[in-house]
């Protein structure tokens, strides 16, 4: 089910898993962006126009899913940039610019990463993908003989994040003193092998904030930063440490949600702290969440 900041729709629809590589084969790009941009997208869009389509299946108003793949793959050309937020909110005030039937709009974008081998190769990266959420929302003003003009766009949703983080420590990281009853079988651990999974996404205090570039590749090196550099008595101990100092240091984040799972590895056998051979966790995990306001 799909979410939207600006409230509980009635219907929407769109397209989703649009694959985009935008390639500047002649690598003129301004400094620090990659001529290689890729992007998934998911676009939904809604209003009244649209209601016909699910009563009596008239179609007048409607704009083709496929019309609006078509519409982003294109104008993926004409989108300079290589912000995710930027890119969002690009497409979308473009296609409520095309479309005055429609009311509003959300387009959720994904990065498709890939870094550069040398000058003129590149290989996938991650596993690790930005993010980036953008609703538009469009308040219609009466016109002409009671005709309804296509109205001023507003930001209702900015929402920026990295999900797929992958992270291993290779010690440093204990978990005891929880609840012990007739459930328990967990032993205290104190120097444990950690590999956890890690999703988050933040808001900013300025919506406009949203589109100055820069947040994302401030949050990765801070979660990285804490997951090397801070030792632990819990995941929910990492986590709040990585939220704090994204607060900290991002003063334009407003709130911050983080998501981890506790991935960690199997023990098949250890010598002490020395050596270890493991294996992939069986399928339970534990997950924990956190939300941090400013």
């Amino acid at each position: 089910m799909e979410h939207f900041a600006s409230g509980r729709k009635r219907n929407y629809y769109g397209k989703g898993d649009v694959i985009v590589y935008r390639l500047n084969r002649d690598r003129r790009v301004p400094e620090g962006q990659s001529p290689v941009f890729g992007a998934n997208v998911l676009m939904l869009t809604y209003g009244d126009a649209f209601w016909p389509t699910y009563t009596t299946g008239d179609n007048t108003g409607l704009v083709a899913t496929d019309s609006m793949k078509n519409f982003i793959q294109r104008e993926t050309m004409n989108f300079a940039g290589d912000d995710l937020p930027q890119y969002c909110r690009f497409l979308a005030a473009k296609f409520l610019d095309c479309y005055p039937q429609a009311e509003g709009i959300q387009v959720s974008a994904s990065e498709i990463p890939y870094a550069g081998v040398d000058e003129v190769a590149f290989a996938p990266t991650g596993p690790e993908r930005a993010m980036a959420r953008v609703e538009l929302t469009r308040a219609s003003t009466p016109g002409a003989e009671g005709a309804s003009t296509r109205g001023v766009l507003t930001v209702t949703e900015a929402t920026a994040g990295v999900r797929g983080f992958r992270l291993l420590r290779l010690g440093g990281s204990a978990f005891g003193g929880f609840v012990r009853d007739e459930y328990t079988t967990l032993p205290d651990i104190a120097n444990r092998p950690l590999h956890m999974w890690l999703d988050l996404e933040w808001r900013h205090t300025d919506v406009e904030q949203a589109f100055s570039g820069g947040a994302t590749a401030q949050a990765r090196r801070i979660v990285r930063t804490v997951f090397r550099e801070f030792e632990s008595g819990s995941i929910q101990q990492i986590i709040y440490k990585m939220g704090t100092r994204i607060l900290e240091e991002i003063p334009t984040v407003a709130e911050v949600h983080l998501e981890a799972n506790n991935r960690t590895w199997d023990t098949v056998t250890e010598r002490g702290d020395e050596l270890g051979v493991y294996t992939d966790a069986r399928p339970p995990y534990g997950c924990l969440g956190l939300c941090l306001k400013r």
